[in-house]
Order: C-alpha cells, then structure tokens, then sequence
C-alpha cells in the first residue's frame, strides 16, 4: 500500500499487505483508541478500491484519502452506542451496487458499543453481496464481540508511544520540540499528532490549562472567567481540522465537476462525518487539557522545585482533585454539556485551593 499514509507498528503494514492479496468480505480492526486503526482502515480501503492496490497516484486514492470517494463510506455512531438504525444505514449501504467501481468498502466504527444491535450486525456482516468488503473497528475484543470476530479477519493494533510518534513527525519534517509536544498531546494518535504539528496554539494551551489550580480562588466570578477562556481555547484549536475540511469540500466539489456526482459521497454524507469528527476532535482536545490539569495537581505530590504556593493542603486533597478531574476526562465520551461539566469541575476544586 503506497497511497494514503500508512504508519503502523511493525508487522501490522506487513499482515495488511498480506491480507489484500485474498481479499475477504469483512475485516475487524481492534485495537485502543489512538492505535493508528482509523487511519488504516482508510488506507486498507483506499488499496481495496485502487487498481493498482493503493498507487497513491490515481484519483481513486487522491479520493480516498480526502474521504470523497463515492465507494468508501465511514459509518459513525452519533450517539454514546451504535443504534439500529445506524446497522439498517450500514445494511442497505451494503447492499447497493458500488458506483465507481467493481467494489466497495463499508466501514463501521465503535462495534464494540454495539451490544444490543450485535445480532442485526453480525448478519448484515455474515451476508454481504460480493462486491461489499466490511472493515469493522473496535477498541476491545470482549466476550461479546467472539461471534463476530470469527467471521472476520482480525487485525490488532496497539498504541502509539509518544517516542514512536514523535519520530514519525520528526521524519515528515516537523521540528523536534514542536514533534515532542504534538506526540505528547495526541492521546497516541497519530492523526490528532499531524494534526496539533500544525497548531501555533498548542503550547498556550497547555500552559494555560496548568495554570488554572493556581488561578482558582474562592469565588464563582474566577469560575465562570476560566471556564469562558477555556472554552475559547478550545474553540481556537478546532481551526486547523477546519481548515482540512474546507480542503476536503474544495476537493470534493472539484472532483465532483471532473469524474460526475456520481463519483463522489453525498456532500451531505461528507458533511456528517466532518460534524462527527469535530466532535470527537473537541472530546480529544479537552480530554488533553484536563490531562494537563490533572498532571498540575500532581506535580504538588512531587516533593522537588515546589514553591510554598504550591504544596497541597495534604496529599489527599490532590489525589481527590486530580481524580475528579480524570472522572471528568472519561465522562466526555457521553457528549455532555462542555460549560457545565467545566463549571462542575472547576467548583469542586476550590474545595482544595
């Protein structure tokens, strides 16, 4: 696979490889949240479609790789589980004919948070037409996914050091310190690290986010203030991935008047799945963020270069803060009200200053 960019552990490249020499009718992905699968997943089904299995030259992969071609189609849940009506979305998906080519790639995120649509998923897999190819992603293999992981190829993925990543944004030519943060920040993924590579704002906004403990007074004035300039920040970071998706529209409309409509996704599809994405890239900046202030908390427990300011009222009051603030980093995942859980948070933490 030459095309969209590949960057996995060792041996994974190589087993994908291997596997597109006999393609089968599904494939499940399974690997923890910033594992590189995402971005595999396009790229396995980028050499799927390509007839020269991924060139990396043609306007199939230039397609894929902007998320426009008409014949890979990426499947999110909108909501904390996959619904029935997103497998039915799946189903009828595989069943049309591909509309550029000899086939077509059906890609389905988050199977593991599919429980109680598992029977209709795992027969939508089970049964495809010929010409559908399913790559299924999960963070975890559990005792729930067995039925459907055996009747899939199976691909593990493991997580993304920040020494591996940054070495990779290091050769793709970002410079090292700007390379060390961006890996350090990406939750260990390397499409949010290529990403926050081309954020200027990177740095400020962690270094704001660790000066909150410190800022916090006793008064709900300096809440609402932190939560404002918070938000604002996170507002802020969202500009490169909007950014790329105006790039993708601008390509996906210039493709659309070369090959015909018919040759790329709906531009309401695409549209959906750039509105995801935001989403889950917001999920990902402030979960980075209250990691940053979580690790301010801890750094108190740290007996070396702490001024008076800084030393905890006791061990644990910060051990309290800073799993509060971790309970809120997971609790992002449920799409909950941004200023409200930051509010939440921030309040409960005066308790300690």
């Amino acid at each position: 696979m030459t095309g969209p960019r590949l960057a996995l552990q060792d041996g994974t490249d190589t087993e994908l490889r291997a596997l597109l020499e006999r393609p089968g009718h599904a494939y499940l992905f399974v690997g923890p949240s910033g594992s590189g699968k995402v971005s595999a997943a396009r790229a396995f089904a980028a050499a799927l479609l390509c007839e020269r299995h991924g060139c990396g030259e043609c306007a199939s992969c230039a397609a894929a790789e902007v998320g426009s071609h008409p014949d890979l189609v990426l499947i999110e849940r909108s909501g904390p589980a996959l619904t029935m009506e997103e497998v039915r979305s799946a189903t009828a998906l595989a069943l049309r004919a591909p509309l550029g080519g000899q086939r077509q790639v059906v890609v389905l995120r988050d199977v593991h948070l599919g429980r109680q649509v598992m029977p209709a998923l795992l027969k939508t897999v089970e049964e495809p037409p010929a010409s559908t190819v399913f790559v299924l992603l999960a963070d975890g293999a559990g005792p729930e996914l067995a039925t459907l992981a055996s009747r899939c190829a199976v691909v593990h993925f493991e997580r993304l050091g920040v020494d591996w990543l940054t070495s990779t944004l290091t050769a793709e030519g970002v410079p090292p310190d700007r390379a060390q943060l961006a890996a350090a920040a990406s939750g260990g993924s390397l499409v949010r690290a290529r990403l926050l590579a081309t954020d200027d704002e990177l740095a400020l906004r962690r270094d704001v986010w660790m000066s909150v403990a410190g800022r916090l007074d006793s008064t709900g004035c300096t809440v609402a203030s932190l939560v404002s300039e918070l938000t604002e920040l996170t507002d802020r970071a969202m500009q490169p991935l909007r950014s790329r998706h105006r790039e993708q529209l601008r390509h996906h409309a210039e493709h659309a008047k070369q090959f015909g409509s018919d040759s790329v996704v709906p531009k309401k599809l695409l549209l959906e799945q750039q509105r995801r994405e935001e989403r889950r890239a917001r999920t990902e900046e402030l979960q980075a963020g209250l990691a940053a202030l979580a690790e301010s908390y801890r750094i108190r427990l740290t007996p070396a270069d702490r001024t008076e300011a800084q030393r905890p009222h006791s061990v644990e009051a910060v051990r309290d803060a800073a799993a509060c603030i971790e309970r809120a980093g997971r609790s992002l995942v449920r799409n909950p009200n941004e200023t409200l859980l930051l509010q939440s948070v921030l309040v409960r933490l005066q308790q300690h200053v």
